[in-house]
């Protein structure tokens, strides 16, 4: 394996215009800092093209390693002759160490503040399914209370917010659905501004909840009730394995996960207990 040739690693990240990326780079560029690496960021936009044209660069520069949160669920064929160590964040794969958040546990506690706020009836607008960071962010809302609450309707829609005609659609009818959880911060926000120029007050007729904690969260109107991941956290581990692979330490298959904390804003209305 090499090591330590030029103390650079590369950052793959899928979409810099997501606010959680953004800090997420930054979490991993001051840890890597501290350790006297250079980082070198490729955003992909969301192209996998683009993500086999960031590698490429990447290895043209002679990286040491290479963090990477990955598009699609499939890894890449040209991964196989990387040569070069590889941390995952946030997407587990088989057989790479990764770190990420735990998602189960976020729907959990999604789950346990809608009973709490008295919301029975609920509308998912999910991340993508294909990425377990999405799955695992469903099921644990899905699964906590089965028998507790009715899942009125389900739209799976991108991370990056952009409601399709299915989601607003949805948003529109309701179906009586008292809250809307959301696969991510941005498509809360999305669904509050559509539902705005809809005439439709948030949380006064409808509530929202969304997953990551973005600093937008705390400037939008209402502030929006949301999932916290440890960003830095995240970031700092990362780096931390990187440089552990960079040393020639075997650790392919360690998975690092942080537990998530309930923030409660603004966006979700207590309707009291229902019998």
């Amino acid at each position: 394996m090499r090591t330590g040739r030029t103390r650079a690693i590369g950052l793959v990240l899928p979409d810099l215009t997501n606010p959680f990326f953004p800090e997420l780079a930054q979490a991993v560029e001051n840890t890597a800092r501290s350790l006297g690496l250079l980082v070198c960021l490729i955003d992909s936009q969301g192209r996998v093209d683009g993500e086999a044209d960031g590698f490429a660069l990447l290895m043209q520069h002679a990286v040491d390693g290479i963090i990477w949160c990955p598009l699609g669920s499939r890894l890449p064929a040209y991964l196989k002759n990387l040569a070069r160590p590889v941390v995952l964040i946030d997407r587990p794969r088989p057989g790479y160490a990764v770190v990420h958040s735990n998602y189960l546990m976020g729907g959990r506690l999604l789950a346990q503040y809608a009973l709490r706020m008295g919301h029975t009836r609920v509308g998912l607008l999910s991340g993508p399914q294909h990425l377990e960071s999405a799955r695992q962010r469903r099921d644990g809302f899905v699964n906590a209370f089965p028998r507790s609450i009715d899942i009125a309707w389900e739209v799976c829609v991108g991370f990056d917010g952009v409601l399709t005609a299915e989601a607003r659609e949805a948003l529109k009818r309701r179906r009586k659905a008292t809250l809307i959880v959301a696969g991510n911060d941005l498509i809360a926000i999305g669904a509050i501004r559509w539902l705005s120029e809809e005439g439709v007050r948030v949380p006064d007729e409808v509530s929202v909840t969304g997953f990551d904690n973005i600093r937008w969260t705390d400037v939008v109107t209402p502030r929006l009730t949301t999932i916290a991941q440890p960003v830095g956290a995240i970031g700092a581990r990362a780096v931390e394995l990187m440089q552990e692979r960079m040393s020639g330490a075997k650790i392919a298959t360690r998975r690092t996960i942080f537990d998530v904390a309930l923030v409660e804003r603004d966006s979700v209305k207590h309707l009291g207990h229902r019998g």
